[in-house]
């Protein structure tokens, strides 16, 4: 594996999960396996799960870790072709990208949208650029529209969470009985976030529900529609109270509009999630990538009950990291 940005880098979900779980059983099996290696974490945005689940990944493997922080350590970087750098930019990604590349055996890179460009941000011309540049292996630890780590947590929890078994002969998850119902719920919010969690998630939900393991419903209000390239064969609906009727899995994530790029069109906090509401579930199970606003996005009678798993979900992150360095470390 030489990019991990998407569910597409995966040739195996069922295989991918196997090898995270496998890590949680046990974490230092392939300790051996980065000795002598080392992974840059370059981050342009702040980060807490990201940043220690990843960093936890790599020394359960041996690795060692240098941190970057761009925006308080590094010089301002340009990404556009032929510019004279006559402005705020001091560095070009082509020679930050390539020395970093000699530093380390595989990097990692985070960075945000600026939610005023649609066209700009889902170019992703900085990881693109970042990944041809540095000549190694790279992860994303979220970039303008895609969050792969936490999504692939969400899977392996839910998988983790839900009623499988694992058919060694096929390589494959086989629910038994009915498959769950995983919702995807907008909430509001006060400021206006990206779509990368939500454009990710139902990226791999979609992937899941097309192998049989789940049912997949979006639920979101008016005007917030995610892009189609993330949620083509999707169910989606405005009611969020039919959405949830039967849910075993509910991810509450808020998002900015897409089609009025980066705008915040409502804040309802009728969205928000309540216990009221998970009397119409099947006793569902709570996510959210965190960090969550309380009493916002969702009530703390919700995050204080039994239905939440978002701290054990946040846990499952460093699996999620460790499952692909390793497959990276693997194949180098």
């Amino acid at each position: 594996m030489k990019q991990f940005f998407s569910v597409h880098d995966i040739p195996s979900l069922a295989e991918a999960v196997q090898t995270a779980l496998a890590c949680k059983a046990n974490p230092f099996q392939e300790e051996q396996l980065g000795k002598h290696k080392v992974i840059g974490l370059v981050f342009l945005n702040p980060s807490l799960r990201t940043r220690m689940s990843t960093q936890k990944a790599a020394l359960n493997l041996g690795m060692d870790v240098m941190i970057m922080n761009m925006t308080s350590d590094g010089w301002a970087l340009e990404t556009k072709d032929g510019v004279v750098m006559d402005g705020d930019t001091a560095e070009h990604i082509k020679e930050a990208a390539a020395v970093m590349g000699e530093y380390c055996d595989i990097l990692g890179l985070r960075s945000f949208p600026n939610l005023k460009n649609a066209e700009e941000d889902y170019s992703e011309e900085l990881f693109h650029k970042f990944a041809q540049y540095c000549g190694k292996p790279v992860v994303s630890l979220e970039s303008a529209t895609r969050h792969p780590l936490q999504s692939f947590t969400d899977l392996m929890t839910i998988i983790e969470k839900g009623n499988y078994t694992y058919e060694q002969s096929k390589k494959e998850y086989v629910p038994q009985g009915k498959k769950p119902k995983v919702v995807l719920t907008w909430a509001p919010h006060v400021k206006a976030l990206p779509q990368a969690v939500p454009n990710s998630f139902a990226e791999w939900m979609i992937k899941a529900e097309q192998l049989g393991w789940i049912d997949f419903v979006i639920a979101h209000p008016e005007g917030y529609a995610l892009a189609e390239e993330f949620t083509s064969g999707a169910t989606t609906t405005t009611d969020q109270k039919e959405a949830l009727e039967g849910a075993d899995f509910i991810y509450v994530k808020n998002w900015s509009s897409y089609e009025h790029y980066g705008e915040i069109l409502s804040t309802d906090p009728s969205w928000m999630l309540t216990l009221e509401k998970l009397k119409e579930t099947n006793n569902a199970k709570v996510m959210h990538c965190l960090p969550v606003r309380r009493d916002v996005v969702i009530a703390s009678e919700v995050l204080d009950s039994e239905h939440a798993i978002v701290i054990e979900q946040a846990s499952n992150r460093v699996w999620a990291a460790q499952a692909v360095l390793q497959e990276m470390l693997k194949n180098k």
